[in-house]
């Protein structure tokens, strides 16, 4: 088929701004940030698909500050329910294969084990709930998708606890919360994940193709507490010039109090993906040994 033309909206965020790397080789990517896509205006986008037609679309935009959501859920919805549901449609008028992600924030939290992709949703939080809109509509109207769940993101851009963490460590001390587990996922594993995934498939036939559609937890493996994850993140940063490192307190949700409530197990199994693409996804904790070392080596260039 040629160079597949790849669009890929979010482009300037976290997870958007790997992906750009990481998907280079497969094909033309077309990236589009904030200022060239507006996702609290959904119908807008039907323009810009009609006009680029790719083969492939990737959505890494999505509206992510889950207290805020609370008292704005109508831009929520709109930014991650109404959006997708837009790309699916012009995904099928042009026979392209869709790649969105989702996240952990779907569920409860209240299983013990870790979530598998046919447990059945519920969020606690608006911001889950306008996620949730979006992979239903997707499932609703899509014909060749791919919806990646993944969690806990972070990288060495954009809004993020681990940039918060090095933000705050000048600071004697900090409270983090110990009483929510889930596995730390660095905005370059879910980008060669997906590089990955859509290689192995970019091949095959539509029909074939449309047979691997679906839901995928796509995470770093492991897990971990915020409070582990703090802990991580200043042993390696303590490896770094001129770090701080303050004391970590461990506390409960409930006296962190946010206004969105989050779910207490956000762990999710990896297992389909793994063997369904052959990715290999490493332990949260190599994962961000490579992001501090980023940093590391961004300082001294």
């Amino acid at each position: 088929m040629g160079t597949p033309k790849i669009l890929l909206f979010g482009a300037n965020g976290q997870v958007g701004s790997e992906l750009r790397q990481k998907l280079a080789p497969l094909g033309d990517v077309i990236a589009k940030g904030r200022a060239d896509a507006d996702f609290t205006k959904p119908e807008s986008l039907r323009v810009i698909v009609r006009e680029l037609v790719p083969q492939i679309i990737v959505n890494a935009a999505a509206y992510t500050a889950v207290d805020k959501a609370e008292t704005e859920p109508e831009l929520a919805i709109a930014v991650n329910g109404a959006a997708p549901r837009v790309l699916a449609e012009e995904a099928i008028r042009l026979g392209s294969l869709l790649v969105h992600y989702s996240t952990d924030y779907v569920f409860d939290g209240t299983k013990a084990e870790p979530y598998v992709e046919t447990d059945s949703p519920n969020p606690l939080n608006a911001y889950g709930r306008s996620k949730l809109a979006g992979d239903e509509a997707i499932q609703t109207v899509g014909e060749d998708y791919l919806i990646f769940r993944t969690s806990w993101v972070y990288g060495a851009r954009g809004n993020n606890f681990f940039r918060t963490m090095l933000r705050l460590a000048d600071r004697p001390e900090l409270r983090i919360v110990d009483d929510q587990v889930g596995a730390p996922t660095s905005s370059e594993c879910i980008a060669q994940a997906t590089a990955d995934a859509v290689q192995r498939i970019l091949p095959m036939p539509r029909q074939e193709r449309a047979r691997l559609r679906g839901i995928y937890n796509l995470t770093c493996a492991g897990e971990t507490s915020w409070f582990g994850f703090a802990k991580a993140i200043f042993s390696q940063h303590a490896k770094l010039p001129g770090s701080s490192v303050p004391k970590l307190l461990p506390i409960s949700t409930a006296e962190y109090g946010a206004p969105a409530p989050r779910p207490s197990n956000s762990r999710l199994s990896i297992n389909k993906l793994q063997q369904t693409f052959g990715v290999r996804l490493p332990d949260w904790t190599e994962a961000l040994s490579r992001v501090v070392e980023s940093l590391s080596e961004t300082s001294r260039s």
